[in-house]
């Protein structure tokens, strides 16, 4: 597959998903990701070795946001294993908004449906395993600057410190959690360490990188190492097709059919398996809180090289 040497093609669907940022907003609940400029689009694709595609301002940096709950699934399963992360956390999918409290009111045992929405994010990064929120945010760092190659990645200090600031309905979810005893230890640490693993800051090509590891098995094709184990990946690409886009996961498999994964600063990894890794970054949100232009942008994608997984 060479859709990285379809340059015309790429920089095409780019302006014609662009004229779709109109209709959308930028998140404006955490106060630092109200600034973003809501006319950006941009799109880089990974095929291995050197071989990347970009169009747009794809060396603009941006927050991962949700996205880092797949990256820290992951992390939570090598350190709990798959019994330990799920007795915590469920394996379904749920039509509620990513940051509901319901489903945690009327089902028995009150644990999260999924490691995708908010309440269920905050039970895995709680197991992630460190002395401290800096060495769990350390592993954490680490382990993408081996997906991506990219040693120089950390978290944007000011989102961080904004979202924390501004955390009060995740706090309310971790502190049920708690009463529950699905999370342990300290809240406050808690949502330090979850604010700022949001609060990463990657590029269009270092996100797609990530998406490539994890389509193709969890080997990085650079250096021929494993860097994610071959039942998590599997793990993390079923998640990201049934969760990934919020509570528009079921819409987007039907006219997409990547797995994927949203994050409320625009971004959108997607995985193909065995196939390409895509990184986009549009700050103009739908009302589910995903890139409007940046879904119509894979919708294309996905319709011209025939990337559907179904």
């Amino acid at each position: 597959m060479n859709i990285c040497g379809d340059y015309e093609a790429l920089n095409l669907m780019v302006e014609e998903a662009l004229q779709y940022t109109k209709h959308g907003k930028v998140a404006n609940y955490i106060p630092a990701l109200s600034t973003a400029n809501r006319d950006l689009l941009s799109l880089s694709i990974y095929e291995g070795e050197s071989t990347v595609a970009s169009a747009g301002d794809t060396f603009k940096t941006f927050t991962l946001q949700s996205i880092s709950k797949v990256l820290a699934l992951a992390l939570a399963l090598m350190d709990k294993g798959e019994d330990g992360v799920f007795s915590r956390v469920g394996m379904e999918p749920t039509g509620d908004p990513f940051n509901s409290i319901i489903k945690l009111e009327t089902h028995s045992p009150s644990k999260p449906l999924n490691p995708m929405i908010n309440a269920g994010a905050l039970a895995v990064t709680n197991m992630i395993e460190g002395n401290s929120v800096d060495e769990k945010l350390g592993r954490l760092l680490s382990f993408i600057h081996e997906l991506t190659g990219n040693s120089s990645i950390t978290f944007n200090e000011q989102v961080a410190i904004s979202e924390y600031n501004t955390a009060d309905l995740n706090r309310s979810l971790a502190y049920f959690l708690k009463q529950h005893d699905v999370v342990t230890g300290n809240i406050e640490r808690l949502l330090e360490l979850y604010t700022k693993q949001c609060a990463i800051e990657v590029n269009c090509e270092d996100l797609a990188k990530i998406a490539y590891v994890i389509g193709n098995e969890g080997r990085h094709v650079e250096t021929g190492r494993s860097i994610i184990p071959l039942h998590i990946a599997r793990i993390m690409k079923t998640f990201m097709t049934t969760c990934g886009m919020y509570n528009a996961s079921g819409e987007f498999a039907i006219k997409v059919g990547i797995p994927s994964k949203s994050g409320v600063s625009g971004a959108i990894m997607a995985s193909v398996p065995h196939g390409p890794g895509i990184g986009i970054y549009g700050p103009s949100l739908d009302e589910k809180g995903n890139s409007i232009a940046g879904m119509k942008l894979l919708e294309s994608l996905s319709h011209r090289y025939d990337l559907n997984i179904f």
